[in-house]
Formats: C-alpha cells, sequence, structure tokens
C-alpha cells in the first residue's frame, strides 16, 4: 500500500500520536497506519540508499576508478558508465548487495548501515562487474566465482583492519598480522557456499583454497591492494 499523500505534517502527526496512545483509532485505521508506516520507512530507506549510491559516483576514489575502468572495457573511454544498471531495493536476505551479470547491481537499502558501508559494497559489486566484461565470467563454475569473490573481498575495502574490527572484534582466531587475508577467504567462502553448484562451506573453502594464490594477487584495475 502506498503513502496517502493526506498524511503529512500535522495529520500525520495526529495519526502517530493516536497510534502510540491507543487513542480514537480503530483496529481497521490502526492496521492501515502500521502499513501506511512501513511504507513510509521504506521509501525514506530507499531515498536515502539513491542519495549515497549518487554521492559515491561523484566523490568516492574507489568507485570512481572502478566506474572508469568499467566504462573503458564497455564502450571505450568517451563513453558515459549507466548508473541505471546500479539499483536500491528492498532484500529479504541477509547480503548487503548482489550482481547480475544482465541485470547490473543491486544494493539492498535494508542491510546498508551507513554511506561508507555502501561504498564497501558498490565496489565490491563493481569488481565482479569489472571481472564479468574481462573475463566472461561463468558464475556457476565454482573456480570462477572464487576468483572474483577473493579479488572482491580483498580490493573493495570490506576487508580494512576498521572494518574486520568493527565486524567481529578481538574474536576467537582473529589476527591483526593476517586479519586482510583471514577475511578475504572468510567472506569468498561464505560466498561460494551459497553457489547452487557448491555441497557444503568445507566444499567452497576447497575451492578458495584452490584459487587463492593467483587470485589474491590479481590486483586489476589497481596497482596494489589499498587497505
Amino acid at each position: 500500500m502506498g503513502v496517502d499523500n493526506n498524511d503529512n505534517g500535522f495529520e500525520w502527526w495526529r495519526r502517530t500520536m493516536q497510534y502510540k496512545t491507543g487513542l480514537g483509532l480503530t483496529p481497521e485505521e490502526k492496521g492501515r497506519y502500521e502499513e501506511d508506516s512501513k511504507a513510509r520507512a521504506l521509501k525514506k530507506e530507499c531515498l536515502r540508499c539513491y542519495e549515497h549510491r549518487d554521492w559515491m559516483l561523484k566523490y568516492s576514489p574507489t568507485v570512481r576508478f572502478m566506474v572508469q575502468a568499467l566504462t573503458k572495457l564497455n564502450k571505450g573511454s568517451e563513453s558515459k558508465f549507466d548508473e541505471s544498471k546500479i539499483i536500491c531495493d528492498y532484500c529479504p536476505d541477509w547480503k548487503s548487495g548482489g550482481f547480475h551479470p544482465e541485470l547490473g547491481i543491486l544494493l539492498c537499502q535494508n542491510r546498508l548501515r551507513d554511506k561508507w558501508h555502501l561504498e564497501d559494497t558498490l565496489s565490491h559489486e563493481l569488481v565482479h562487474y569489472f571481472d564479468d566484461l574481462k573475463w566472461q565470467v561463468d558464475w556457476l563454475n565454482l573456480k570462477h566465482h572464487a576468483c572474483s569473490e577473493i579479488r572482491a573481498s580483498s580490493l573493495s575495502g570490506e576487508c580494512r583492519f576498521w572494518e574486520e574490527f568493527k565486524r567481529r572484534g578481538f574474536s576467537t582466531g582473529f589476527h591483526v598480522a593476517r586479519g586482510h587475508q583471514d577475511c578475504v577467504k572468510r567472506r569468498a567462502t561464505i560466498s561460494v557456499s551459497g553457489n547452487p553448484n557448491c555441497e557444503s562451506k568445507e566444499h567452497a573453502a576447497k575451492i578458495v583454497d584452490e584459487v587463492w594464490d593467483s587470485c589474491f594477487a590479481d590486483t586489476r584495475p589497481f596497482d596494489e591492494i589499498y587497505r
């Protein structure tokens, strides 16, 4: 249900106060208020996601660099990147984003903590986009999938020390010296384990280990990993 255009300003405030206090709302009106409230929250969430996306496309060094690399691969250095290939929407699962070779990039507006989390997620998916254009990745091939996941987690910034510390703290098995590599392996394994051709998390870990050396060392289109 969409948000009632009349429910703005004082009228929305009045309905909110009635809902909070339980005064003056019938059960039907209460149900309608709850539906409208969810719709308003989703709309606000979506608008914020697109604002952050547009900000990153304009100001993030990592995102801008990846967009330039994609533009050169796709249609030539004079062509403009199609921003409509990056959409925001509600996601029912735990992922913060996704990539589809034909549809583009999805940013999960309800899973993104802030615009910096969006930056890391968008950078991750842009690496997948780059890999798909450059090497025509077979996403059902576990080794292809694992290689791109390793590169995306390593190059996006999501495995920087501070980001990993915020997620896990000094948990069991967390080592500062090799934290970046541990994070990349862990996140790549989780992603590959969701592939329909993967038998188990152990199977995913085995595939990640098999392609690790060559894929972790491949930092294209960057010259090196920035942590």
